[in-house]
C-alpha cells in the first residue's frame, strides 16, 4: 500500500480541521481563513459574539506564513532541511492546540480567551501548511481552498465536452489531480464532523496525528539539508 503524498494528507487535514475548528470553536474557519468575513459579518448583523475571534484570525495567519516563510530563509542558509522542520513545527503547534481544546473546552463564549488561543495555535499550524505547500511543492493543488479546483475541474469538463482541444491530455490529467485533493478535503470534512460528533475536542488530535504522518511522506524524507 502506498504512502499517501504530502498533498493528499494536506488536503484530508485542511478538510478535517476546519470543520471541527468550525463546530468546536462557535464558528470560527481555522484553514479557510477569509471565511471568517462572511461569519464575522453575520455575527454584526445577528448581535452574536465571536466577532473578534472572527476578526482576529486573518491577520494571526498572514504574520504566522511571514514569520514561517522569514525563519525558512534562515534555515535554507543553514542548509537544514526546511520542508521536514516546517512540517514539525506544524506537529506541535497542532498537538499544542488540541491539548488546549480538551483542557479548555467548552467554549461558550465566542470572544474567550480560552477560544481565542486554541484557534490561534491551529491558525499559525494552517499557515504553515499553507505557506509550506506554496513553497515546497507549489503544482500539487490547494490543500485548504476548493473553490478554485473545483472551478478549474468544471472549465476542464467543459473543455472535453466541446472535444477537448489539443490540450485534452492536460484536461483530463488537471481533472483527476484537482479532483482527488476536493475529494480529500471532502471527505476529511465529513469524517471531521463525524469525530466531533462522537469525541467532542478529543477529535482535534486526529490532526496532530495526520501533521505528525507527513513527516514520513516522500516529499519530506527526500529533502536534505
Amino acid at each position: 500500500m502506498r504512502f499517501p503524498s504530502l498533498s493528499q494528507l494536506m488536503s484530508f487535514n485542511g478538510g478535517y480541521l476546519d470543520t471541527v475548528g468550525f463546530l468546536a470553536l462557535q464558528g470560527v474557519f481555522v484553514a479557510h481563513v477569509t471565511g471568517n468575513f462572511v461569519t464575522f459579518g453575520a455575527a454584526m448583523i445577528h448581535g452574536a459574539d465571536g466577532a473578534i475571534a472572527k476578526l482576529l484570525v486573518l491577520p494571526v495567519f498572514c504574520a504566522a506564513v511571514v514569520i514561517s516563510r522569514l525563519v525558512t530563509f534562515k534555515l535554507a542558509a543553514a542548509n537544514m532541511p526546511t520542508l521536514r522542520i516546517m512540517l514539525a513545527v506544524k506537529t506541535v503547534l497542532l498537538i499544542a492546540g488540541s491539548v488546549a481544546a480538551v483542557v479548555l473546552a467548552p467554549f461558550a463564549k465566542g470572544d474567550s480567551w480560552q477560544l481565542i488561543l486554541v484557534a490561534v495555535l491551529f491558525v499559525c499550524a494552517m499557515a504553515i501548511q499553507n505557506a509550506a505547500h506554496r513553497v515546497h511543492i507549489p503544482t500539487a493543488p490547494p490543500t485548504t481552498l476548493m473553490t478554485g479546483s473545483t472551478t478549474q475541474i468544471m472549465l476542464d469538463v467543459a473543455e472535453l465536452i466541446r472535444g477537448g482541444g489539443p490540450d485534452r491530455a492536460g484536461s483530463v490529467a488537471r481533472i483527476r489531480k484537482l479532483s482527488a485533493a476536493v475529494g480529500l478535503f471532502a471527505a476529511g470534512c465529513g469524517l471531521g464532523a463525524l469525530a466531533f460528533a462522537f469525541g467532542g475536542t478529543w477529535a482535534f488530535s486526529v490532526s496532530a496525528v495526520l501533521a505528525f504522518l507527513s513527516l514520513f511522506s516522500a516529499e519530506a524524507r527526500s529533502q536534505r539539508g
